[in-house]
């Protein structure tokens, strides 16, 4: 539909009926704004105005959908050629709907998982369910937006996503316990086993020695599968 030829034949067709902007806007329960933004074709009426809006200005749908008063010899071909294009205009306007969702989704996921690690201490696993949950957003926002793509490649594109976009967590959480000297925020297990504070997570092992006191280090290595003992006298 050219919206521009609809918007000059809405203002053309309120000026016949001696209507302001204002007049019709308060008959159709709508802005003076949204009645000059149609005229101007910025934007269309919706569809469940185009009913009450012909009824107001005295001309059919076809007229409305047309841009112009539609003779009778041409109405069958004129309403075919609409209701065409009134499918690929309300297909286009869901389509940009959900992608405005999608996009708001993605930066809200992201939001929420650089939030989690920024906001929350260390000490504390809310950090990593929160950030893991903002992937889980980001990954529902990419999925609507991918929905073109044949469903196994999105599906093979969506866990690759996810992992790398894991993985960084993951990195990101390492560096911090390696030059912060932080708890591991995805960690599987935390021991308290006399002066060593033991952290156990999926890819290396943290230990803090003698914590809280003047003597404190950290040791990061490979996992390991030590005893009680031998932590303790691994940090002597």
């Amino acid at each position: 539909m050219d919206q521009e030829r609809i918007g000059k034949f809405i203002a053309e067709c309120r000026k016949e009926k001696n209507l302001t902007q204002q007049e019709l806007a308060e008959r159709l329960g709508v802005s003076d704004r949204t009645i000059g933004n149609w005229e101007n074709g910025r934007n269309m009426p919706d569809l469940s105005l185009f009913k009450p809006l012909c009824q107001e200005l005295d001309i059919t749908l076809n007229d409305l959908m047309s841009g112009e008063k539609v003779s009778q010899k041409e109405y069958q071909e004129k309403f075919e050629e609409n209701i065409v294009n009134t499918i690929d205009y309300s297909t286009k306007k869901i389509t940009k709907y959900n992608q405005v969702i999608s996009l708001i989704l993605i930066i809200f996921g992201l939001f929420v998982s650089i939030s989690a690690i920024m906001i929350f201490p260390s000490e504390s696993s809310w950090g990593s369910i929160y950030s893991v949950f903002g992937i889980m957003i980001f990954m529902v926002g990419l999925a609507r937006i991918l929905n073109v793509v044949k469903w196994y490649k999105r599906l093979l594109l969506l866990i690759l996503i996810f992992t790398l976009s894991f993985g960084i967590l993951l990195f990101t959480d390492y560096l911090n316990v390696k030059f912060n000297q932080e708890a591991p925020m995805f960690r599987t297990t935390t021991k308290y086993i006399g002066n060593v504070i033991y952290y156990d997570t999926l890819f290396y092992d943290v230990y803090r020695c003698n914590f809280d006191r003047e003597d404190e280090y950290w040791i990061i290595e490979k996992n390991s599968k030590k005893t009680n003992q031998e932590l303790i006298n691994y940090c002597k």
